[in-house]
């Protein structure tokens, strides 16, 4: 079914990579893929990366005349942009928000009443196939429509559906969670090479330790007051209240302007 059908971007960011991305590792493709965006260069890099994608600089009216539209903004640019889209989108069309913040209901009146709305809160791994992306639908979507686009989405991964208000909650946890760990993995993998070992072994390892440690965690039936009492010794225990500080004030706080 996706085979037939084109694709628009609005916006041609790291998002819109990133699902690109996921789809051409997966050797999948579709009729006609066509991004637009304000920046001539943001649309260079990814044609550089995806040369059979068309671009358009400022060509929103040419991305929204697609089968399936994705809204690859972040939320503050996405109120200024509906007006635009609305004479543009087709009748039977299906227009994929990949934003917090802006609801369903909010997205429609913006687009003067058409309700054929999905909203995704995307994560980087889809770039693997291995996203977690939930998913919420508008009520225009019958049972079958749901599960082919289900089924489209899931080349980037696990996308399940969700209530629209924990969308929120899911951009805080999955789609931003990556960078909390990425960064410390990092100075890990240098540390390990500064020790000798090589940067294979260094990755392997970390690799393997972070599989593990995620099992034990969820999957041990310990508690997580167990789990942590599996290793006596915790070199970075001294600053385990101000990295909790960190993440409860930075956290909470987003999430309430997110919610705002």
């Amino acid at each position: 079914m996706m085979k037939t059908k084109s694709v628009g971007f609005i916006g041609g960011g790291r998002i819109t990579q990133i699902i690109l991305g996921g789809f051409k590792k997966k050797g999948k493709g579709f009729k006609e893929v066509v991004v637009s965006d304000a920046s001539e260069d943001v649309l260079q890099k990814l044609k550089a990366k995806f040369p059979d994608v068309k671009i358009h600089h400022n060509g929103n009216a040419n991305a929204a005349s697609r089968d399936i539209v994705f809204l690859a903004l972040h939320p503050p640019a996405i109120g200024g942009t509906l007006g635009e889209l609305k004479p543009h989108l087709r009748a039977n069309a299906t227009l994929v928000s990949l934003a917090p913040k802006a609801s369903i209901a909010s997205l429609s009146t913006g687009l003067g009443g058409f309700n054929r709305i999905v909203r995704m809160i995307p994560n980087a791994p889809a770039v693997m196939n291995k996203g977690y992306n939930p998913v919420a639908f508008s009520q225009a979507f019958d049972k079958k429509e749901k599960k082919d686009l289900s089924d489209f989405f899931k080349v980037l991964g696990d996308c399940p559906e969700v209530e629209e208000e924990k969308l929120e909650a899911y951009a805080i946890l999955t789609a931003m969670g990556p960078t909390y760990f990425w960064f410390q993995l990092n100075e890990l993998q240098k540390l390990g090479e500064s020790f000798g070992l090589t940067a294979k072994e260094t990755d392997k390892a970390l690799s393997k330790m972070m599989k593990g440690a995620m099992k034990t965690l969820f999957e041990s039936g310990l508690s997580f007051a167990d789990v942590m009492d599996l290793i006596p010794l915790k070199p970075l225990g001294e600053e385990d209240a101000n990295i909790r500080a960190i993440y409860k004030n930075k956290l909470e706080g987003l999430y309430q302007k997110l919610k705002g």
